[in-house]
């Protein structure tokens, strides 16, 4: 059995593309063996922020031999009328490189094919590893950059490559780097080293101070911290993204403590975590739930000289405070409304105007939709004006991150009502998946328009996001948008959301666009992001689909979808769905709905099956008017025996014109009502 190492070493590395690197040149490997008929026990990754690598353990010595049946032409194109093969034949054979003795005939499904058997030796596993050159050409990454001459754009310049089968060097180059066997350990601490098999790799550049794998730094770490913590008598609050990016930045660990002038406790603590953890990569310390003026940080070497290194990084973090703690200072003695006029001088967009110009138009929106939501119309007007006005203050121009948490913490100390200030904070929410949302009417009306205009806008301008491709977040906002209209159980639709915005924006000559095709974009665009909240609570695809409407509360699309996935229990579900997608499906040919006629009836069935319609549709829009989706199912499922009976004895798309069209005009009444509850023709049965 072989084993297999590749490594890339590379300059410094964003912290941030390490791991999702490391774990897409495991697939590219794997996928790469497996396609070149190479098997083999594990696969093993490693990296730091200078080398991504994989160790292939138990790889077979040769490549599996290949046996495949192809599948030809049918047998009437394959030969002629004398019983000789025909181009086609020919040409399939010898696409194949085969001949035509090699083809012969079989059955599938009543019809004769031509096939032929396709064998192939598998060749030594040696012989076939070259292509790993394409492997790490082939890598791709959120930024790349060129350097020297070469044409190849990577995350970091290439500075070298091992490329080991066994003990044997794979030789291939990628701009302009050869392979070999030499690695290079910590910058500082370590040497180039040679590694003479590939299980060896590892345990060679511990020995240069380099720990290669991930988990084993990051369990290092949080050991490390944790035995400070213990030592000290403080505790360390892990944050695991912050955790993350330390990991990736240091080859060989060594966590230590420093501290700052008590004086600086004084900052709001959001400020100071801030400074911490986004400016410096410090975990902050805190004592019984408070923080404390320490903090411990991670060195990327050893044990020596730690005294000097913590007195370094105390130098930086009094610097880094000092400013923090002016920028406050003068924020304080700033007014807000001056401030919320100096956004007009901010460019939002180049295409979207200013943002003074969007927080007043949205505040104008906001005015008029806070009976909607609930919210008071003066806390509205006054939250609208101001909340954004923190976007000016020196302390979120310098702490970015900080954007509305320093906006609520100045407007309650100008005395602005709380939920006031909440809005200023609340209107960015939620900030990621998984995040809050808002708690308030007023933050959650503000959140909802603010982020809305700002999707709406920029589909108006036609910067429209494609593929991987969203530089403005328009997806993240538009899910929060989603989140926020199902958990505050808003009662407008998405339609109706949508539609007041873009004419808004339209009045105000934001843009010049055709309304409907907008809308029309708008709709689709949420449309995906409902689905993607319907299949992340668990539902599958095709209730997903039945229960999707834009033009419902997204409360009511929930209800919907879990109506169905209850109802999909029962031993009834099968047969109701497929009556009620009966009349769905014919009503599709009605081409307008006119007063039933019962006089046009000719069975017993036909008038049955009006009463039971004119019984359920008010039992159903009854059910509807109070979101109780499980007895407006029950209602339509009462009517099911009667449908049956109808079709079973009643053709609908009928000879006379009259009595067709008095039939399809009943299917489309009562389908109007079925699609209330759900769109039963767009599910799946089984």
């Amino acid at each position: 059995m072989h084993e297999l190492l590749l490594e890339i070493g590379l300059e410094e590395m964003p912290a941030r593309f390490v791991l999702q690197s490391e774990a897409q040149l495991k697939d590219r490997v794997e996928n790469y063996l497996n396609d070149a008929r190479i098997t083999f026990e594990n696969v093993e990754t490693f990296s730091t922020p200078r080398r991504l690598a994989v160790l292939v353990n138990g790889m077979s010595e040769r490549q599996s031999d290949l046996e495949e049946t192809l599948k030809g032409p049918a047998k009437k194109i394959a030969v002629d009328a004398e019983g000789n093969w025909t181009k086609a034949a020919e040409g399939f054979a010898r696409g194949k490189g085969l001949t035509a003795d090699d083809l012969f005939f079989a059955e599938e499904k009543g019809v004769e094919y031509v096939y032929a058997t396709r064998k192939e030796e598998g060749k030594e596993t040696a012989s076939l590893l070259g292509g790993l050159k394409q492997v790490v050409e082939g890598m791709t990454f959120p930024k790349n950059m060129r350097w020297s001459t070469g044409a190849l754009r990577y995350m970091r310049p290439i500075r070298w490559l091992i490329a080991l089968l066994d003990d044997q060097v794979i030789p291939f180059s990628v701009a302009g780097v050869e392979t070999g066997r030499t690695t290079r350990g910590h910058r500082f601490l370590g040497q180039e080293i040679t590694i003479l098999r590939p299980n060896a790799y590892a345990e060679a550049l511990a020995g240069e101070h380099v720990i290669a794998s991930y988990s084993e730094r990051r369990e290092l770490i949080e050991r490390q911290i944790g035995e400070l913590a213990e030592k000290e008598g403080f505790t360390v609050p892990i944050d695991a993204e912050l955790l993350e990016e330390v990991t990736n930045l240091v080859e060989y660990p060594t966590a230590l403590f420093g501290g700052f002038d008590p004086a600086y406790l004084e900052l709001p603590e959001e400020v100071l975590i801030t400074t911490m953890k986004e400016h410096q990569r410090y975990f902050p310390v805190k004592k019984d739930g408070k923080l404390l003026q320490y903090f411990v940080t991670v060195r990327n070497g050893n044990a020596d000289h730690l005294d000097n290194v913590a007195r370094g990084n105390e130098k930086v973090i009094r610097a880094r405070l000092a400013d923090a703690q002016f920028f406050y200072e003068e924020d304080k003695k700033a007014d807000i409304d001056a401030q919320a006029k100096r956004l007009d001088k901010i460019v939002f967009h180049e295409k979207l105007g200013t943002t003074g110009e969007k927080v007043r138009r949205v505040r104008k929106m906001a005015l008029s939709l806070s009976d909607r939501f609930g919210a008071d119309q003066s806390k509205v007007d006054r939250a609208g004006a101001i909340y954004k006005f923190d976007l000016v203050s020196q302390m979120v121009y310098e702490f970015t991150e900080l954007q509305g948490l320093m906006g609520e913490r100045y407007a309650m100390m100008k005395q602005e009502d709380p939920e006031v200030a909440a809005a200023i904070r609340e209107h960015y929410m939620p900030r990621f998946a998984g995040d809050e949302s808002p708690r308030t009417a007023t933050g959650t009306l503000l959140a909802v328009l603010d982020k809305l205009d700002s999707v709406a806008g920029f589909f108006g301008v036609g910067m429209v996001p494609s593929g991987s491709a969203d530089p403005y977040a328009l997806r993240r906002q538009a899910q929060g948008i989603v989140q926020i209209l199902s958990e505050r159980n808003v009662a407008m639709t998405l339609d109706e959301l949508i539609r007041f915005v873009v004419e808004t924006q339209l009045e105000e000559g934001l843009y010049s666009a055709d309304a409907e095709t907008l809308i029309d974009s708008l709709r689709e665009f949420f449309g995906t992001r409902l689905k993607f909240r319907l299949s992340e609570a668990g539902h599958r695809h095709d209730i997903v689909e039945a229960a999707l409407s834009t033009n419902l509360p997204v409360g009511a699309v929930e209800d919907r979808a879990s109506m169905l996935e209850e109802s999909a229990k029962e031993s009834t579900f099968k047969t109701t769905v497929e009556q009620l997608s009966r009349v769905l499906n014919i009503s599709k040919k009605a081409d307008k709905v006119e007063a039933i006629d019962a006089s046009l009836f000719e069975n017993e069935a036909e008038r049955s099956l009006h009463s039971e319609i004119e019984r359920a549709i008010p039992l159903v829009e009854a059910a509807i008017e109070k979101a109780d989706y499980r007895a407006a199912m029950a209602a339509l499922e009462a009517t099911v025996p009667h449908i049956t009976a109808y079709f079973d004895g009643t053709m609908v798309m009928a000879e006379d014109e009259e009595i067709r069209s008095n039939r399809l005009s009943e299917m489309k009444r009562f389908a109007d009502a079925i699609q209330q509850v759900a769109r039963f023709n767009a599910l799946t049965l089984v």
